[in-house]
């Protein structure tokens, strides 16, 4: 089997790749095995996949559940595997770090980070505890035995924040905060993306 940090080491190397990186979504371990004689490069877990296979809607696994899952997708193949973390199950910074030093001990070689609270009436962190959030994962993911790839997720388009200028603030935010890619989901206008893609470190973006 190959070592945790040749599999980290390889999951960084394509991201700087010529082409984008294709990352499937295993919601257990048959269907990483089954993706993984496909010829993917890579894998990463899915939230609302794997609360699926529990009867459970998105957002309802606890961090332990959620971690136990990443390992076993760990072990089910020899490649690389980053785990939609959610909100990495804390509020605040000290815990979010805490999160991610676990997922580094699970055989993780990658995970994401949102900025969605589940707070119905506020669902989006304020910029400063986001960026603060970013950077205290920033700094567990790359203190470990093996240096994870961190993506910091802008939710905002998610929620009904539909202001392409709040976002495209948060992104580059992000990555000034220790993330090494930064993703904005359903950002479907192309201008939009363009505009979001302009604003980040286009090398370090998912």
């Amino acid at each position: 089997m190959t070592s945790q940090t040749e599999k980290a080491e390889r999951f960084r190397a394509l991201h700087q790749g010529p082409g984008p990186l294709l990352l499937p979504n295993p919601w257990d371990i048959g269907s990483a095995k089954l993706l993984a004689s496909l010829g993917f490069s890579a894998l990463a877990s899915t939230s609302g996949g794997f609360a699926a296979t529990l009867g459970r809607p998105d957002g309802h696994v606890t961090r332990g559940e959620a971690l136990t899952h990443a390992s076993n997708l760990v072990e089910a193949t020899n490649l690389p595997v980053s785990a939609d973390l959610e909100n990495c199950f804390a509020d605040d910074p000290e815990t979010v770090a805490e999160t991610v030093a676990l997922a580094i001990e699970a055989g993780l070689t990658g995970c994401s980070l949102e900025d969605f609270t589940r707070d119905e009436d506020k669902p989006i962190y304020d910029l400063p505890l986001a960026a603060a959030r970013v950077a205290a994962a920033a700094e567990a993911a790359a203190t470990g035995p093996v240096r994870l790839v961190l993506t910091a997720r802008a939710e905002n388009y998610l929620y009904g924040r539909t202001d392409l200028a709040a976002t495209n603030a948060r992104l580059p935010a992000s990555q000034e905060a220790g993330a090494d890619g930064a993703y904005g989901p359903r950002l479907n206008r192309l201008a939009g993306r363009h505009t979001v893609q302009a604003s980040v470190d286009t090398t370090g973006s998912e």
